[in-house]
């Protein structure tokens, strides 16, 4: 990490201790995310990501249930105690949860953005941790996918969006997956055609003996 940006992370976390109860916390936290949004309509990418990054500084400093209690919420019960697992869906999520989910989706798109496909993997995972439904997040994961190579998997994400997703997504995830799968035939012919020539040139190599 460079010294600027330990700088901004010291100057966060120092803010974060001095500041007041949860409530007063997750608001900056909101507010931060919203100062992230802003930046990235105005392709200020380093700057949303900063946002970005001390918006989750706040919130994994703090309780969530305290946090529900501050604003008013419910506070999630717990499983019942025969209920072994649970999945992500299933799991009552509070207002921290809910934030986090798009900090996460939201930085994805940046990394989109910037051409990290990777990290634009990785952010989208996060954000689907907290809700695997997220289709904005399966999107973005799947234009990285395709990007990475992986259009076998970038394939199978679009074609869930389009079975199970919202009527106005589904025009633009059938237009990616018309592009995954014209790029995956592009990808196979060039490696056919690499292959031929590399089998070519074993015949005539054969040949000279």
């Amino acid at each position: 990490m460079s010294e600027g940006a330990q700088a901004t992370v010291n100057a966060a976390a120092a803010a974060l201790a001095a500041a007041g109860d949860v409530g007063d916390k997750f608001n900056v936290a909101k507010e931060k995310k919203a100062a992230g949004d802003e930046a990235f309509k105005n392709n200020d990418l380093a700057t949303a990501f900063r946002y970005y990054h001390e918006s989750l500084l706040y919130l994994k400093g703090l309780d969530k249930n305290a946090t529900q209690r501050a604003l008013g919420q419910p506070v999630p019960q717990p499983p019942p105690i025969d209920a072994v697992s649970q999945s992500a869906e299933e799991k009552a999520k509070t207002e921290v949860d809910f934030l986090a989910e798009k900090i996460y989706a939201n930085m994805s798109q940046c990394h989109l953005k910037k051409g990290n496909w990777k990290r634009a993997v990785e952010t989208a995972d996060q954000a689907l941790h907290y809700n695997p439904k997220n289709y904005k997040a399966m999107f973005r994961k799947a234009k990285a996918q395709k990007e990475l190579g992986y259009f076998e998997k970038a394939t199978k994400i679009l074609e869930e969006i389009v079975k199970d997703g919202d009527e106005s997504d589904k025009a633009a995830c059938q237009e990616e997956l018309a592009d995954v799968r014209k790029r995956d035939k592009e990808v196979t012919a060039q490696h056919n055609q690499k292959m031929k020539g590399f089998l070519n040139k074993e015949k005539v190599d054969l040949s000279k003996d």
